[in-house]
């Protein structure tokens, strides 16, 4: 269901912008505000999607951030390569985070984007912890969606269970109740019109068919994940986030985020601000369950630490 306050605002337009890889791979993001004059003083944010997801998943809530009464913003998300509007790879094998960080800095600087808030959706929030690795300063603060430097290992499992069965519906009607069964015990959250909503952002039509939009193929690098021995960890690349202003949110009903490892993120680095999601799982739906105004909050600090 799109968000009410979203439906009060006036008609918003993103442009859709497409850049090249260090290959020439042909790469997409959506882009909320860039000629608004009011967004050029406020930090930009940028919005990294989960493994198969792409740049629908932000739309509703770059609208509102993007249109904030006070502070509005530009917003830019990104489709990673084989996903969304981005061109597939020829080469499975460059699906990984570390090429994605990669992706990610080179439409920054194709957009012309120094730094900014970083909003990190599960695969995301992983970019997010190469990047503090990596090139730390184009983070100003950093919110990780569901995701932290400990993974469950049976999360993971189920993840991979779901995408070896991907549904086929027939229409929109299908697709929300395929993703409604598959997850409804983990969004109790989410009215019928939400999974409607939910449906257009993870298929798409092509060939008069509903597809996942995604290239299969970049789940070839799930299938080496060897589930019975312990996840590697990345604490280290975590505390690097943890020298900006950070925010973690965690799904009431998450598998890939423990609320154990939640209170080790807090003590490992206590300027950490948390929030659990009510009636959602992995990953929460950022423009729902009043996930706006918690992030509006923290953006103003952000603003502040950084001297806006």
């Amino acid at each position: 269901m799109v968000n009410q306050d979203i439906e009060t605002l006036a008609p918003v337009t993103h442009e859709d912008v497409f850049y090249s890889s260090r290959e020439g791979l042909r790469l997409h993001a959506a882009d909320y505000g860039r000629h608004d004059p009011l967004t050029r003083g406020p930090l930009p944010v940028v919005c990294l999607p989960g493994l198969t997801r792409n740049t629908r998943d932000f739309h509703d809530l770059a609208v509102l951030i993007s249109r904030h009464p006070k502070t509005p913003r530009r917003v830019v998300s990104f489709d990673y390569r084989g996903r969304g509007q981005s061109a597939w790879d020829k080469d499975p094998a460059r699906y990984t985070i570390t090429t994605e960080a990669d992706d990610i800095l080179n439409g920054m600087a194709a957009l012309g984007l120094e730094h900014a808030i970083f909003i990190g959706t599960s695969r995301g929030g992983l970019i997010m912890h190469v990047l503090a690795a990596t090139r730390p300063g184009v983070m100003a603060g950093g919110v990780l969606n569901d995701i932290g430097p400990v993974i469950e290992g049976a999360g993971l499992a189920q993840i991979k269970a779901y995408l070896s069965r991907t549904p086929k519906p027939r229409n929109w009607d299908e697709a929300a109740t395929a993703l409604s069964e598959a997850h409804g015990k983990s969004f109790p959250a989410l009215t019928d019109a939400d999974w409607i909503d939910f449906a257009h952002a993870v298929f798409a039509e092509k060939n008069g068919a509903l597809l996942p939009d995604y290239d299969p193929a970049l789940l070839e690098g799930l299938k080496g994940v060897d589930l019975g021995t312990r996840l590697p960890t990345l604490w280290p690349q975590f505390e690097g986030l943890g020298a900006m202003p950070l925010l973690a949110l965690r799904g009431e009903h998450s598998s890939l985020l423990s609320a154990e490892t939640l209170d080790l993120m807090k003590a490992r680095v206590p300027s950490l601000q948390t929030a659990t999601v009510k009636g959602q799982g992995h990953a929460p739906i950022l423009h729902l369950s009043g996930i706006p105004e918690i992030l509006n909050k923290f953006f103003a600090v952000v603003d502040k630490a950084r001297g806006h």
